[in-house]
């Protein structure tokens, strides 16, 4: 008797210790979600910070640029007109077919040519390969007998039109010289 009653006292006191620990587990769980959604409450108040500390240095730099554009317009209408008193005569050999310009100083006070180096790719070039691709399909489409032969007449007739548009544009745009 007396061992059923011992084993009943440990077994009452095992299941209330379990319950115990299960109500602190849960009000740890509950206390461990108030703290995550806190955190999360933080990190959103940062971020609305951050926002706020974007949109007022855009505002700055907006208004920055408008003082300048004021400054330069009141700047151009100040400043007098520039006269020029002196030219100087630049003569090229155009026979030569290096791009730094040979200078002949035939009495003139230059000593160097003014040439730019030509950016990218010409408009030419760009008309050519388009002109190509072009042609080639619309050769290859038109002519269905013989696709291969389409394709390379219509590329020749679609380069020489791409080539032909292409330096007129750069002949306007000032990159080659106008006959």
């Amino acid at each position: 008797m007396k061992n059923i009653l011992l084993a009943g006292l440990v077994s009452v006191i095992t299941l209330t210790a379990c319950k115990k620990d299960d109500q602190v587990a849960e009000k740890s769980l509950e206390q461990q979600k108030i703290e995550f959604q806190a955190r999360q409450l933080d990190i959103e108040k940062q971020k609305l910070a951050i926002e706020k500390e974007r949109f007022a240095y855009e505002t700055q730099k907006k208004a920055d640029s408008l003082i300048e554009v004021q400054k330069a317009k009141t700047a151009a209408a100040a400043a007098a007109p520039q006269v020029i008193r002196e030219t100087k005569t630049i003569y090229r050999d155009r026979s030569s077919s290096s791009n730094s310009g040979s200078v002949a100083n035939n009495g003139s006070s230059s000593t160097g040519t003014t040439t730019t180096k030509k950016k990218g790719i010409s408009e030419a070039a760009k008309g050519t390969a388009i002109g190509v691709v072009s042609g080639a399909a619309l050769g290859a489409i038109v002519n269905k007998k013989n696709r291969g032969g389409g394709a390379v007449v219509g590329g020749v007739i679609g380069a020489a039109t791409g080539y032909t548009l292409g330096r007129a544009q750069d002949r306007k745009s000032g990159r080659v010289q106008p006959k």
